[in-house]
């Protein structure tokens, strides 16, 4: 038989290997909680070069893997009891194209394909296709040009310029017109384009879903980086 002593030193070794595998436990737990997600960035202008190509003529959204790639996403607060934390989903499912004449923005459209989101948990995108932008009844957001937009200032040598742009933006099947500034970097013979443009989630009516855990703050970001060659 065991005596007391040698029960106590196996009880203290169980302890001792419990307690260190909850703190190997601790890094994955804390990843899960409070990694920011999947957002897309700004522009990337390491290297780029002149551009090879005059602005004017159609130019159409490309899905061409580089570090540029188009992406679209959002980016919100999510607030829980006593914790509040910042996450981001984003798609690479986009679509539209643009005409420029005689150095003017005249027209453009992309679309976005809203039920291809993903963040960094397979119960966030769920939740956030299905509960939150319902993406079966609302598959797509859009930004439809309103105003023509002056290019002509963009500049040439691969750095990166401006161009104010309005529209009317699209999401969950509400409309607003939204005017924003724009980055923009053509470099050589492609164009792209980003913005982190705020929206409010009451002006698109998305709700929280009472059964949601996590709250999601009322302002936000619509994160878009378009990169476009010409048709």
């Amino acid at each position: 038989m065991r005596t007391r002593n040698q029960k106590l030193i196996v009880i203290g070794g169980v302890a001792v290997i419990v307690l260190l595998a909850l703190l190997a436990l601790v890094p994955l737990f804390m990843s899960l909680v409070t990694h920011p997600g999947v957002k897309t960035d700004g522009i990337d202008a390491e290297g780029a070069k002149p551009a090879t190509t005059d602005v004017d003529g159609t130019w159409v959204v490309s899905g061409r893997p580089d570090k540029n790639r188009t992406s679209v996403g959002f980016t919100f607060n999510e607030l829980l009891p006593g914790d509040e934390r910042t996450t981001s989903g984003s798609t690479q499912d986009v679509e539209g194209q643009m005409t420029i004449e005689s150095g003017a923005l005249t027209a453009g459209e992309v679309t976005v394909d809203m039920g291809n989101i993903v963040t960094d948990k397979d119960v966030r995108d769920e939740n956030v296709r299905r509960k939150i932008l319902h993406t079966e009844k609302y598959p797509e957001a859009r930004f439809v040009l309103t105003e023509p937009a002056d290019v002509a200032q963009l500049p040439e040598d691969g750095t990166v310029g401006t161009v104010i742009l309005t529209g009317d933006l699209t999401i969950h099947g509400e409309t607003n017109q939204i005017t924003q500034e724009f980055n923009a970097l053509r470099t050589g013979d492609t164009v792209v384009v980003h913005a982190d443009v705020p929206i409010k989630r009451s002006d698109y009516k998305v709700e929280t879903p009472e059964f949601v855990a996590a709250k999601i703050a009322e302002a936000g970001e619509l994160n878009i980086r378009l990169r476009l060659e010409k048709e």
